[in-house]
């Protein structure tokens, strides 16, 4: 398998890609990790003009801590995420989902922004942005703008980008000191993508009811979802048994998963439900420990 010929740049300057971008709109592909680019080039499924390499663009990457949140570069290796003590204290649910990606080879290459921007829907990380309601700045010629995790994923491998438009940073809210956390997937092998997979952050408030519930889907959409009603069927509830059965039966009601050759809708559906029973009884036990701690 070999890529249809193209022009390839290794741009020393974020002003240097976005010109060659808007130079070649629409025809432009960028490479970052490029775990997924290669082999779409390799199987001839996008043919790029042009491929701008960002590698060797400094300032891209980088883990900063800001006032109630994380900001990281978009070129920066999930590798160094999943072993940053930083992210492991103030955001320790991204550095989980990052061990869920491919294996360690992968990570060590793949970036955090290349993952986003490819937008695959059984991937952990969009859920993740999702679920923290992350902010995204995207440099242009005329400057940055920044949208959310919402605005971002758009469709089916389709994001918000334009053709000659970067993603520079991703700034992730940090948890709050006591929030319960749990990400659980269903998959052939460790590394795959997921065939569904669910995120879920909660806080208590001090009757051990849920104040607070953010709940994410992979796998079973045309992009990670957030479960806004299974979110408002949480709040002011003590998380037992009936409370958790009766979000994962509204979750079913509401969802329509695509099928394809590894799961059909209904599985999709059905494990969906389980795996966001298994992650609310998770992230609530959790929350109960480091209120104690």
């Amino acid at each position: 398998m070999k890529p249809a010929p193209f022009e390839y740049i290794a741009a020393e300057s974020l002003e240097e890609a976005l010109t060659a971008l808007q130079l070649n709109s629409p025809e432009g592909k960028i490479l970052a990790g490029g775990q997924s680019l290669l082999p779409l080039l390799n199987l001839r499924l996008t043919k790029p003009k042009i491929l701008v390499d960002l590698n060797a663009i400094s300032g891209l990457d980088g883990i900063r801590e800001t006032p109630g949140s994380l900001a990281i570069g978009a070129m920066t290796r999930q590798s160094k995420i999943e072993d940053s003590s930083l992210v492991r204290e103030r955001l320790p649910i991204l550095a989980e989902a990052i061990r869920y990606i491919g294996h360690v080879a992968i990570r060590h290459r793949g970036t955090i922004g290349g993952s986003l921007a490819h937008a695959d829907p059984a991937a952990e990380l969009p859920a993740v942005a999702l679920a923290l309601d992350a902010k995204f700045a995207i440099a242009g010629r005329g400057g940055d703008r920044i949208i959310s995790a919402e605005e971002f994923f758009l469709d089916f491998l389709t994001t918000a980008l334009a053709p000659d438009e970067i993603l520079r940073q991703i700034v992730f809210p940090v948890l709050r000191p006591f929030s319960g956390y749990a990400l659980e997937e269903v998959a052939r092998r460790h590394g795959d993508f997921a065939i569904a997979g669910v995120v879920v952050i909660v806080d208590l408030d001090d009757a051990g009811k849920i104040d607070e519930a953010r709940v994410a889907l992979f796998g079973v959409a045309p992009t990670a979802v957030r479960a806004r009603q299974a979110e408002r069927a949480l709040l002011g509830r003590e998380l037992d048994d009936s409370g958790i059965a009766d979000a994962a039966a509204l979750l079913e009601e509401v969802l329509d998963p695509p099928a394809d050759i590894r799961a059909s809708s209904a599985y999709r559906k059905h494990v969906a439900a389980i795996l966001l029973s298994r992650a609310l009884k998770r992230a609530v036990q959790l929350c109960q420990t480091r209120r104690i701690l």
